[in-house]
Parts: structure tokens; sequence; C-alpha cells
């Protein structure tokens, strides 16, 4: 008896069965996918929690601002608004090569640079409670220091691509690129945005360093930034009464410590579940720039510790994938590419984690949004700008691992 019987199958069975099995074996797999999901759902919720929540944040404000002509939905329009141009704005970026990014970044850093001269000359140039950040465009302001921060991640990239054999001397690799970078943050003290200053500077030195800069060199550098930031903190006086009422908001709850003794109360009240969509108390007119600087207070307030932590996580994953993108760039030799997605993830990491530390009293206040999710049309498109790169980066990573383009 042969097998086939003793299985009982016919010879036709049999052969119809191996015909079978062959063509499973030799079955095509699925096609990777083009974009990854772990950048782009992270990037997805973010956007779309952060539109509820700037409504949720701005409503009482809107509603009795004569300014907003008392509508409740001004700011949520204008921000859907500014997320589609920022969306559009994305796309394009995606479309452009990352070929075509390098050849344009020098000229990109330059129109930064000029932006930053402009925007604080008297008559172009837009000043909000003692700061002169805008140029007015119309019926939308400009803020340079925002693009200033996509700008300077190129910049750094294609510097250090550049100056790849040079990267271990102080003179030819670091002394140039520290002083381009110096003269920018003194456009932005002039402003004066020390936030954004310590972004820009974060991004620039994470990408030389990240590029091959001299470990002595770096370590020499942060010694020497964290003097002349400190200096800076203690020879300005708002700066200074900032540092001083940051480790105290209690002492002085009415006046200095005003904004924080009421984000910090927001995350009391809204301990692990949230006072419920909506129920926020702190946003009625307590707590100031609660749909921009301080939407944390509020998600913390509405949603509670769970809401806190699932941003946190949504921001983790995307800092996390920005890295392992561009690390996967760099081992296929896209040298530029890759440094272009870490210093995003820098950006993103690193504005994230200062305006979540100013929010939950572990920073001094800063006037810096939470990437992707405050109210801003600058920071939204900027944000979304980042992104569209990044996504570029890693569909190139995808294409050239499968033997298509260079």
């Amino acid at each position: 008896m042969s097998a086939l019987q003793i299985l009982g199958l016919s010879r036709d069975d049999g052969s119809a069965a191996a015909a079978r099995a062959a063509r499973r074996l030799v079955r095509p797999q699925a096609p990777p996918r083009e974009l990854d999901p772990l950048v782009l759902g992270p990037a997805v919720a973010l956007i779309l929690l952060g539109l509820v929540m700037v409504y949720s944040a701005s409503i009482a404000v809107a509603e009795g601002s004569r300014f907003t002509g008392n509508q409740s939905t001004y700011f949520l329009l204008r921000h859907a608004v500014f997320l589609s141009i920022g969306l559009g704005a994305g796309y394009l970026a995606f479309l452009l090569p990352m070929r075509a990014w390098q050849r344009i970044a020098p000229w990109l850093f330059l129109l930064g640079v000029v932006l930053l001269v402009l925007v604080l000359i008297p008559g172009i140039g837009r000043a909000v409670n003692g700061a002169q950040r805008w140029i007015s465009l119309g019926p939308v302001n400009l803020q340079p220091s925002e693009l200033m921060k996509i700008f300077v991640a190129l910049y750094a990239a294609d510097y250090t691509v550049r100056k790849l054999p040079d990267m271990g001397s102080f003179r030819r690799g670091f002394l140039p690129m520290a002083g381009i970078i110096v003269l920018v943050g003194m456009l932005l003290l002039q402003q004066p945005d020390f936030g954004a200053m310590v972004v820009i500077c974060a991004i620039a030195f994470g990408v030389l360093f990240l590029g091959g800069m001299n470990v002595k060199v770096f370590g020499l550098l942060i010694g020497v930034a964290s003097i002349g930031l400190s200096l800076l903190m203690w020879l300005s006086p708002y700066r200074r009464d900032r540092l001083l009422n940051f480790m105290d908001p209690w002492q002085d709850p009415f006046d200095k410590g005003y904004q924080l003794s009421h984000a910090l109360i927001a995350f009391g009240r809204g301990e692990w579940f949230g006072v419920g969509l909506g129920g926020s108390v702190e946003k009625l007119f307590y707590l100031p720039e609660a749909h921009t600087d301080f939407l944390l207070a509020v998600i913390a307030e509405e949603l509670g510790f769970i809401g806190v932590a699932v941003v946190v996580v949504l921001f983790a994953i995307l800092v996390q994938r920005a890295f392992a993108i561009g690390r996967e760039a760099i081992n296929l030799e896209r040298y530029f590419s890759g440094l272009v997605a870490m210093g995003v993830g820098m950006w993103l990491g690193v504005q994230s984690f200062i305006n979540m530390g100013v929010n939950m009293g572990l920073l001094p206040t800063k006037g810096l949004t939470l990437p992707l999710m405050s109210f801003g049309g600058s920071a939204i498109v900027s944000a979304c700008l980042a992104l569209g790169i990044l996504l570029r980066v890693d569909w190139e990573n995808r294409q050239m691992k499968r033997g298509v383009g260079s």
C-alpha cells in the first residue's frame, strides 16, 4: 500500500495537495508598508487630540473676548485652518527628495536669519506682551523662530556632512558652526525668546555631536553652555524672578507664581481620570495661555493622569521612531537624511520635554508650545513640515532597501 493510500488520498488528490503546498511556499509576501505606522499613528493622534483640547481650553476665553467677536469656536476654526495649511505644507515637503532638501538647506537657513533680523525692525516686527517675535502678514502672524527650528536641523545636517573629515577638529569643524549659532542666539535674545534659543542650540549641537563631534569638545561645549545659560538667567531680572518663583510658586501665588500655581492646581484636580472633557475650571480665566503654553495642564485637569500619560507615550514613540529612522538612513550611508531625522527627533523631544516640565513645575516658566498640539499657526506649520521631511526619509529608506532609487 502506498503512502497516498494510507493517507486516504488518490494520486490525483496527492498531486493537487502538493501543488497547493508549492503555491503557498512561493506565494509573494505582502509588500512592506510605504510609511511607518509608528510615525503616522502617534502624530495623527497628537494632532487630533490637540484639536479637541485647544477647543476645550479656549472656549471660555473666546466667548468672553470682544477681539474674537465672542465666538466660542474662534480659536478652534483658526487652529483647523493652520492645521490644513500645515498638513498641505507637510505633504509638499514629503514630495521633495532629500537631495533637494540638502541643496536648499543653506539658503533656507539664510532665509531664517533674514527673518530673525526683520522681526526686530520697528514697523515690521509685531510686539505682544513685551516680546517682539512676530511678523504681521495680514490676518495671520509669522513667527520666524518656529521656522528656524526646522531650518537649523537641515543646515546642521548639511554642514556636518560637508565637514565630516573635520568634525574631530575644534577649529575647522566646531568653531564655524558655533559662531553661526551664537549669532542666531543673539538675534533670538533680542526678541526676547530664550526658550526658542535653547531648543535651536540643542538641535544644532546635537546634530553635530551625532555627526562625529569630538567628545572632549562636546563636553567643553556643555560646560560653557551651562555657565552661559545660568548667567543669562541670573543677570536678567525677569528670568531670575521666574527661576526663583518656579522653585516655590506658592510664595507669591497671585503675581509671579500665578501661572505655575494654577497649572499645579489643574494637575491636582485631575487626579487619575480627570474631571471630564470640558469640565476644567482653571481654563475659565484662571490659567493664562491655557490653549497655548499650558495646554497640558488643561489635559491633566480634564483627562487626568491617564490622559497626560497617553500624551507622554505618544511623544516618546514619535521621538524613538525618528531616531530609529535616522539610524537606518545612516546604515544605508544616507548621512544627511539620517542626521535630519535625528534633528527632528531632538526638536520634538526637547521642546515637548521643556513644555511638560514647565506645566508640571519641574522647569522655570518658558513660552514654548507643545508641538503638534498647542494653538499657534507658525508652530503647527513648522511641526507638520518636519513630519513631512521625516516621513520622506523613512520612505526613501524603504525604497532603497527594495533596490529602488539611490
